[in-house]
């Protein structure tokens, strides 16, 4: 399945003619040309596929049409490779991806960062830009995604390359219980996913010891927790046979865990993710030595979070100004912390539920509509 991914390096010729003066300055042009490369390449995200995008549209979904990979933004050349041999892929990571945001979305719905998207294909912002323990679960809730989407649609037949799992019967399993079915195939997912979503790290080149030579190394440790925490919390799933149901043969196969709890397990990780710096190998390090070093679960960063709340271009932040808050809470969601002191407004809003629900013979549910007005508070 591996396959080799070039990478192209641009060389430079420098003629003898021209003083070193004029070669001085040369050469802090192109070092400047190529700091705003890496911020215009920094500034696409192959998670733009999760959000409006032609691979979603079965219009455009051909298989051996070349225009599809081209007009994916965000990209890397070793992803646009992969995505002209997988092309069928392409669908199911756009799927996983959106799969991360919706779940990141719902992890920090009540924090001062609340995993907003931002209209341009960077998917989050500038944001992202900084190495935060928020980065860090952004990078493995997206990773996590992708196997999870990329794995059960080889069980469902959808890809060319793989089909159910061949995972081998857990040794623990019943003798008289049959180990079959059509699995989840989270080898492939697993395989497929680290290929594709590590391609972009794998392929930055720079100097060792500089920051961006940390903050690949920080992207490819929390891609590989993610995919990990999705390998490790799939389990044996089983289905009864017999007669009236009296489950005197069971059929079993390995399943998924709800991506829910793929997403509460990660965000107990960003909880207690590790503070990193790199030694003097080149290496990330724990930052307080005295804790115990992160294992490849863990989620690890190396830059402390900007200020959420306020509103700030050169970070990214949106602050937390116009956010609702929950008055009565003493947690994050609660105005006090949400708005960061700075008070908030109340107002009152309609809201219409259904209500006095009744079922129907046969078959069908018939509710009635019921208003009532709340109050709320926003940020100021």
């Amino acid at each position: 399945m591996k396959k080799s991914i070039g990478i192209l390096s641009p060389g430079v010729a420098l003629g003898t003619a021209g003083g070193a003066m004029s070669s001085k300055f040369f050469l802090m042009a192109l070092a400047t040309f190529f700091s705003f490369a890496q911020v215009v390449i920094e500034a696409n995200s192959w998670w733009s596929l999760g959000m409006n995008n032609p691979v979603q549209m079965s219009e455009v979904y051909i298989i051996g049409a070349q225009p599809l990979c081209s007009q994916l933004a965000g990209l890397s050349q070793g992803q646009k490779k992969l995505c002209h041999l997988y092309q069928d892929h392409m669908q199911y990571i756009g799927e996983g991806a959106k799969t991360g945001i919706k779940e990141c979305q719902y992890q920090f719905r009540h924090r001062r960062w609340n995993c907003s998207t931002v209209d341009n294909t960077s998917v989050f912002g500038r944001v992202m830009q900084i190495g935060s323990r928020e980065t860090a679960f952004t990078y493995a809730v997206s990773a996590a995604g992708v196997v999870n989407a990329m794995s059960r649609a080889c069980r469902e037949g959808e890809l060319s390359t793989c089909g159910c799992s061949r995972a081998a019967r857990p040794k623990d399993l019943p003798r008289d219980w049959l180990w079959g079915g059509c699995g989840d195939n989270i080898d492939y997912g697993y395989r497929f996913a680290k290929e594709f979503v590590d391609a972009r790290e794998r392929e930055r080149i720079h100097a060792k010891g500089s920051y961006e030579s940390a903050r690949i190394l920080m992207n490819l440790h929390n891609n590989e927790a993610g995919r990990r925490t999705v390998y490790n919390l799939a389990d044996v799933a089983c289905k009864c046979h017999g007669v009236s149901g009296s489950c005197s043969l069971k059929t079993c196969w390995l399943q998924l865990a709800d991506f829910r709890k793929v997403g509460d397990a990660l965000k107990e990780k960003y909880d207690g993710a590790a503070a990193m710096r790199l030694n003097s190998r080149g290496k990330l390090v724990q930052v307080n030595s005295r804790f115990n070093s992160p294992t490849t679960q863990d989620l690890v960063y190396i830059d402390p979070s900007p200020d959420y709340c306020v509103r700030n271009e050169s970070t990214g932040s949106l602050g937390t100004q116009g956010r609702l808050c929950n008055k009565t809470s003493e947690g994050m969601d609660g105005c006090e912390l949400m708005c960061c002191g700075r008070g908030y407004d109340q107002f009152k809003t309609v809201q219409t539920e259904r209500c006095h629900c009744k079922f129907h013979w046969c078959c069908y549910v018939k509710c009635k509509k019921c208003t009532e007005i709340v109050d709320q508070f926003v940020c100021k």
